[in-house]
């Protein structure tokens, strides 16, 4: 069967159109998620850094919305979205290190999330664990869509020592 000149370009009208308006008519909000690290020596700021032995992650000496200017973050954009569906676009901003992402309710933001020392590392169970975007290569991107109630939540990243490095954010759903 051959499609005549016409034909073609209204399939091609009808596609772009489709493409288009099932991105506008998507459900949900997107939380644009970007992990970082200010490089190679990141990790030297557990051993040797200014801020070795403070424990520097939420509620370790911090409030909540305070958090410290460290070698490692995280950013999300917007921080305040709608009740619903959320679809957390992930991006490992690093150039050299492994990161990601989980999510956790904050029952009470004056309270530590469970940290084991030992480990260095949060722990998740505990905490609450929602869902995560597990180790991301440096530059790689990932995703995780969830439906979530009023309340504030963290955003965390769980590899060992990152999070006591700064590697936390907060975000509010209304």
């Amino acid at each position: 069967m051959k499609l005549a000149r016409r034909n073609w370009m209204a399939l091609a009208a009808l596609t772009a159109f489709s493409l288009t308006a099932g991105q506008a008519f998507a459900k949900g909000t997107v939380i644009k998620v970007s992990l970082w690290d200010k490089g190679a020596m990141s990790m030297n700021m557990l051993t040797d850094g200014p801020m070795f032995g403070m424990g520097m992650g939420m509620g370790m000496g911090q409030k909540a919305g305070q958090q410290q200017k460290g070698p490692m973050g995280i950013t999300a954009t917007p921080r305040t979205v709608p009740a619903g569906e959320v679809t957390f676009a992930v991006t490992n901003a690093s150039k050299i290190m492994v990161h990601e992402m989980v999510l956790a309710p904050l029952k009470d933001e004056t309270t530590p999330l469970p940290y084991d020392k030992a480990t260095q590392k949060v722990d998740e169970d505990a905490a609450g664990h929602l869902g995560e975007v597990a180790e991301l290569e440096p530059g790689k991107n990932g995703a995780l869509t969830m439906t979530l109630k009023p309340g504030r939540y963290m955003l965390y990243c769980n590899i060992a020592g990152h999070y006591a490095l700064g590697m936390w954010t907060l975000i509010t759903v209304k």
